[in-house]
């Protein structure tokens, strides 16, 4: 009975520890592409003074009525006009000076479109898409975050079937192969690669060849299995 009378409420200690309800949380979302056989990255400019001509990945604090799933999907939408695309939460920053204006904890997703067949809208502030080679220095802690993100995907790419995202509905082995060479930064064998993908049963073989190549025409196929990102919409949708 003693201790039942000596808890605390939550209002008294909100009152006593009122600067650890002061910390702010935000959500980043690095976007990964595939355009010419290059991965690369949706970036805007920056707003903030103090990271004037730097890019930055696209982010927002989280409003105080979101989770952290909605407020994701609602950056995405914002800036891009996109909102049924898959996205993975990777990881949470929370460096202490990572932000100026005052201690804010980040949680990193990532996301993989086709480019070339989802129309995205890039209006807002200087919006574009960057090659992953050209990327050197990025606004906040975003360098850092960007790298975490894109490790996580090659942690995952030969596991989950999360990559076929980045393709059209039809494609090639030689441009499924190239595309994870662009992602692992490796070349890969092109006997052995094939094999691995055999043996991994996601594509089907759609009995057609390509068409207007400069070179050899291949075999056609898609991608087995159901593509996540309409899963992650149902999940998203049944929280709302």
């Amino acid at each position: 009975m003693d201790k039942l009378l000596n808890l605390k409420t939550a209002e008294s200690e909100k009152v006593s520890h009122s600067d650890y309800f002061r910390i702010a949380i935000s959500v980043d979302c690095v976007i990964f592409g595939y355009d010419k056989k290059e991965l690369k990255i949706l970036l805007i400019k920056s707003d903030l003074a103090e990271f004037s001509d730097l890019w930055s990945l696209l982010g927002d604090l989280v409003r105080p009525n979101e989770d952290l799933e909605t407020a994701s999907y609602r950056i995405l939408k914002e800036r891009t006009g996109l909102d049924d695309v898959y996205l993975e939460q990777v990881y949470t920053f929370g460096s202490l000076n990572r932000h100026p204006s005052g201690r804010v904890i980040t949680v990193a997703y990532y996301s993989l479109v086709d480019i070339n067949h989802l129309h995205l809208k890039l209006t807002h502030n200087e919006l574009h898409w960057h090659r992953l080679t050209d990327i050197k220095n990025l606004a906040f802690d975003h360098q850092l975050i960007l790298n975490t993100c894109l490790q996580r995907i090659r942690e995952q790419v030969m596991e989950k079937p999360v990559i076929f995202n980045l393709l059209p509905e039809k494609f090639s082995l030689r441009e499924l192969q190239e595309l994870y060479q662009s992602i692992l930064g490796v070349n890969l064998d092109r006997r052995n690669f094939r094999k691995k993908i055999s043996l991994k049963d996601w594509v089907v073989d759609l009995d057609e060849m390509e068409s207007d190549v400069p070179h050899r025409p291949g075999k056609l196929y898609k991608a087995k299995v159901q593509l996540r990102k309409k899963q992650a919409k149902k999940r998203l949708q049944s929280q709302l």
